[in-house]
């Protein structure tokens, strides 16, 4: 089987049954105490305090300046407020909270190479994990404690299927379960397309410290407007009220496959670099990349030697 069979069969596992992908690289952290909630709440874009146990939610932590220094998800176990972030911005979120928690009541765990993380993907994600418990609720990052091969799993709502974290040590028990389920692993590769056609940015590839939340579409899933302040908000808010940004993340079309890196031009104005890359089975060479407001959806753009028109996200 070659790699662009394997690629195309993963994807399609991946839209159409459930796939199993290892993301056990990403950061992972706990934090406990009774000051926990209050101390994250002056420090990311989103509502920590609102939290109950059995739900979570997606933020950004930023510089005083409203540039990003990475993005968490952040859970409500009932004990602990459990964090887990882009392997590249795990050192920075560690700093962040070591600095600035000082007079607060927090304890800061390592959990990065004791928790493992699992992600089921897929629209039979549901129905593969049924046979072991009880299903996290509907909406994103709801989450609920299961049972598999003799393992407790907390598992995660995402927005393409569910994550699953649990000890290191069970790791091997639960993939075999999984795998004997009907859950067949799949490589990166299809997965990055996959999110590639959602429009989901990824911090370290198509977000960086130079990037502010909105610019990145990122507002509705990551940032309140109602809650008290946090690092970085002044800037946030700023924008969001009274400006607009001077880029957008946009989705690109194209004939070829677009290399990331590739400068992109408009009226012989550079206005983009491309970000991430992938051939999707269904629509072909597609692409992500911030793209200046000069070049609006429908331009057509160079890129490199080749060319691509700026399109809406998700990618359709």
């Amino acid at each position: 089987m070659t790699a662009t069979s394997t690629f195309t069969g993963d994807h399609a596992t991946l839209t159409e049954g459930c796939g199993l992908l290892d993301r056990s690289q990403r950061g992972k952290l706990a934090l406990s105490g009774a000051g926990a909630k209050e101390f994250l709440q002056g420090q990311v874009t989103n509502d920590v305090n609102a939290l109950t146990p059995g739900h979570g939610l997606y933020a950004a932590f930023l510089t005083q300046k409203g540039k990003m220094q990475g993005d968490l998800r952040v859970l409500d176990s009932g004990d602990e407020l459990l964090l887990d972030t882009e392997r590249v911005a795990l050192q920075a979120l560690f700093n962040m909270i070591r600095n600035f928690s000082l007079g607060h009541d927090v304890q800061l765990h390592k959990r990065t190479l004791e928790c493992a993380l699992l992600s089921l993907i897929g629209p039979r994600s549901d129905a593969l994990l049924t046979g072991f418990g009880a299903l996290p609720g509907a909406s994103e990052h709801e989450h609920v404690a299961v049972t598999i091969a003799g393992a407790e799993v907390r598992a995660i709502r995402t927005d393409l299927g569910i994550d699953l974290l649990l000890d290191s040590e069970r790791l091997a028990d639960v993939r075999g379960a999984l795998l004997e389920a009907g859950a067949p692993e799949v490589g990166e590769q299809a997965a990055e397309c996959l999110r590639i056609e959602h429009g989901r940015p990824r911090y370290g590839v198509d977000l960086d410290d130079s990037v502010i939340p909105q610019e990145a579409g990122l507002n509705a899933r990551a940032v309140s407007f109602t809650k008290g302040c946090y690092v970085g908000q002044e800037t946030v808010a700023r924008l969001f009220y009274k400006g607009k940004p001077n880029r957008e993340l946009r989705g690109l079309r194209s004939d070829t496959q677009l290399a990331p890196g590739t400068t992109l031009r408009y009226a012989e104005r550079e206005v983009g670099t491309v970000t991430s890359s992938s051939v999707c089975p269904r629509l072909g060479p597609i692409a992500l990349a911030l793209v200046r407001r000069e070049a609006p959806v429908g331009s057509l753009v160079a890129a490199g030697d080749a060319q691509a028109t700026v399109v809406e996200l998700p990618l359709r």
